[in-house]
Formats: structure tokens, C-alpha cells, sequence
């Protein structure tokens, strides 16, 4: 996830805004769940600490979800984006993200997708592509590009792949919603 929040902040720069990057690595034990934050916005970010209430949540290990509060702080208009193949009513989820504005919770199976395109389960890329996708904040071309200029062609062709992959997963969900 610290590499998904610098890709992130690059492509947000990519598109002229403010971003920064930055983990938050507890004390805990080697392996234990590692939080990264990205800030991007119009004007100069002159906050160096973690986030308190985000505007968006990327969840990439939706394992975590009845052991931690990960959703303490989230805004009442925020996003949520969690890599799974199940729905958040099958996660046991409906009630809470019903609270939030239609299309700004969505699931997409971001290691499934990587899977698929890059071979191995790292669901980073297809996250962003999702993120752009639910958020509208961020063109994705910009995440591609940000991906393209991080990793080596051969890395990055899959990466773009997963990513824009899972932004079209999530931006026809959010259509059928449209059009139901």
C-alpha cells in the first residue's frame, strides 16, 4: 500500500495538483497491517501528519475488516474501495455503506484482476485504477502514466492492464446503478 499512496500522489502531480505520500508503520510485530496515506488537492498541503478523517478509504485486505475500525473517521460523504470478489452485503456490510451517497462504496476483486494480468496477487495497480474510477478525482491515463514511469515496460504492461481493468469493473457498476 506504500507504493499504491506514492502512485497515487504522483498521478494526482501528473495533473498538476498538490500530493503527497506518506506509511504509517505501527510498533507491532513483522507482518502486522501497515496503513498508508496519499493527500491530494488543489492548493499547496501544508499538513505533515496522518489522516483523522479521510475522504476515501482503499482497502487491500478486506481480512481486516471485523478486527480493526478502518473506517473510523470517514467522512459522511466518502469513498470506500475494498479488494474483494464478495459484496459488501455478503461481507456483512450493507447497513453501514448504506449510510453513504449511492456509488461511493464499491467492491472490485483487485487481486483477481492482477491475478489475471500481472500473474501474481498484488492488487495495488487495480486498486488505483478502481479508485480513479469511483472517485472521478483522477484521470485514468494519469494513474497509467504514474504506474508506466514507476516500473519497467515489462512490469508496468500488466499493472495498466489490472488497472484499467478494475476502473472499467467499477465504472460500469456505477452505471448500472445509473440505469436501474
Amino acid at each position: 500500500m506504500v507504493t499504491a499512496a506514492e502512485l497515487l500522489s504522483l498521478a494526482g502531480f501528473l495533473e498538476g495538483k498538490h500530493a503527497q505520500a506518506f506509511p504509517s508503520f505501527g510498533s507491532e510485530r513483522m507482518g502486522a497491517p501497515v496503513m498508508a496515506f496519499c493527500r491530494i488537492d488543489e492548493k499547496t498541503i501544508r499538513l505533515r501528519e496522518p489522516v483523522m478523517t479521510p475522504d476515501a478509504l482503499i482497502v487491500q485486505d478486506p481480512t481486516l475488516l471485523h478486527q480493526v475500525d478502518l473506517f473510523d473517521g470517514l467522512c459522511s460523504q466518502g469513498y470506500i474501495l475494498l479488494n474483494s470478489t464478495r459484496t459488501f452485503h455478503e461481507l456483512g456490510l450493507d447497513e453501514f455503506i448504506a449510510k453513504f451517497p449511492e456509488g461511493h462504496c464499491r467492491t472490485v476483486p483487485a487481486s483477481e484482476l492482477a491475478m489475471q494480468h500481472v500473474g501474481r496477487p498484488l492488487p495495488n495497480a487495480a486498486l488505483l485504477g478502481g479508485f480513479a474510477a469511483i472517485t472521478g478525482l483522477l484521470k485514468i491515463e494519469s494513474v497509467e502514466s504514474a504506474i508506466r514511469s514507476r516500473f519497467p515496460a515489462k512490469i508496468a504492461g500488466g499493472n495498466i492492464a489490472a488497472a484499467r481493468a478494475a476502473y472499467d469493473a467499477v465504472r460500469n457498476a456505477n452505471a448500472e446503478v445509473l440505469h436501474a
